[in-house]
């Protein structure tokens, strides 16, 4: 029954034909109604937060990174390294996520070297993602259709837990690397990347390649591991804050439903994990209107949350909802948590109800 119901999730199996014939794909979400000046103002692009948090951010990294260069050897190097590591494998998620989404910079080369850096820090074709990452936003959690359902019914917890170190994630992203560098694609990729496109897949694998090859060539002629507690090894040792963040966006939540207020969790966050996570934590808000900065997410939260389910007031009020729910998914498939909309919101999307 497991495997039966985890093949739902398949982009080249039967469910994606079927969210298409029901309505699904592509489908009218519900969007809170902002006055179209506030919403403009919102969606206004400018350098200036990007650039400082940017700055911040490589600065931080080339601080760590130096001094775990020099305290090689000692235990003093360990918090060095755990700082970059969270820097590198952590907030290089969130820095791919919004530079992706093109809304961090207003000039487009910034937003582009950030999200070709942030990319390769997080094993991450930027071709390939872009194309997925689109689709997640069309298709949230719709079945068949949505490429990047983290946690499916039941939920394969082996895999959870041995992403928190990247266990899965990096070895999977090496095998596509590989098999991208060959010049071919995944089944479920050929879904989703246009034939036009496929050509930049090919070459920025073979370029990434070259440099974990040198990298690990870098590690056999010192014999020492440094060079990769520089490049690679940051996805592995520094990587779990970011699936931390990550499992409170849709875990438990509705699926095949055309309203992000029952797919998707706003967290409140205290200012270290915002800085990290670059907002997404307003992540109703983010998908309901994915052209708002991530600087301005607070603004738009306060417009909106009069239409939304309460805020959850921290990570571990997220926890003690989701883990709970994704245990009871195990044995119970149809289990979902259920938002409840406050008085005079408007009701969720009626074309097709959570499951």
């Amino acid at each position: 029954m497991g495997k039966e119901r985890l093949a739902r999730y398949d982009l080249a199996g039967p469910e994606g034909a079927r969210a298409e014939a029901a309505g699904l794909t592509d489908g009218g979400w519900f969007r809170s109604d902002v006055p179209r000046k506030r919403m403009k103002e919102l969606m206004r692009r400018t350098d200036g937060p990007a650039l400082r948090d940017t700055a911040i951010w490589l600065g931080l990294l080339a601080v760590s990174g130096t001094l775990g260069g020099l305290l090689w050897g000692t235990w003093l190097a360990v918090p060095c390294f755990l700082v970059y590591g969270l820097l590198y494998g952590s907030a290089g998620d969130s820095r791919w996520h919004e530079s992706g989404h093109g809304t961090a910079f207003r000039t487009r080369w910034m937003a582009n070297a950030v999200y070709q850096i942030a990319s390769f820090m997080m094993m991450r074709d930027p071709t390939v993602w872009r194309w997925s990452h689109t689709r997640h936003h069309t298709d949230t959690l719709i079945v068949g259709r949505d490429p990047e359902i983290q946690v499916m019914r039941p939920a394969r917890l082996a895999r959870l837990l041995a992403n928190f170190l990247g266990l899965y994630d990096v070895p999977k992203a090496l095998r596509d690397l590989v098999l991208h560098a060959s010049g071919r694609l995944t089944a479920e990729e050929v879904t989703f990347i246009p034939e036009q496109e496929r050509p930049k897949v090919y070459r920025t694998a073979r370029i990434s390649l070259a440099i974990y090859l040198a990298t690990a060539t870098a590690c056999v002629l010192t014999g020492s591991v440094l060079p990769l507690m520089y490049i690679g090894g940051p996805r592995v040792y520094g990587t779990f804050m970011h699936v931390v963040y990550g499992l409170t966006q849709h875990a438990g939540m509705g699926e095949n439903v055309l309203d992000h207020r029952l797919n998707t969790r706003t967290v409140k966050m205290c200012r270290i994990n915002r800085f990290l996570y670059w907002n997404m934590n307003y992540h109703v808000e983010h998908h309901m209107f994915p052209m708002v900065p991530y600087h301005r997410l607070p603004e738009l939260h306060d417009e909106i949350k009069a239409d939304l389910a309460p805020a959850y007031p921290s990570l571990w009020a997220a926890y003690k909802e989701l883990v709970p729910a994704v245990l009871r998914q195990l044995r119970d498939q149809s289990y979902y948590v259920r938002r409840t909309l406050p008085d005079g919101a408007p009701p969720f999307h009626e074309g097709q109800p959570a499951r």
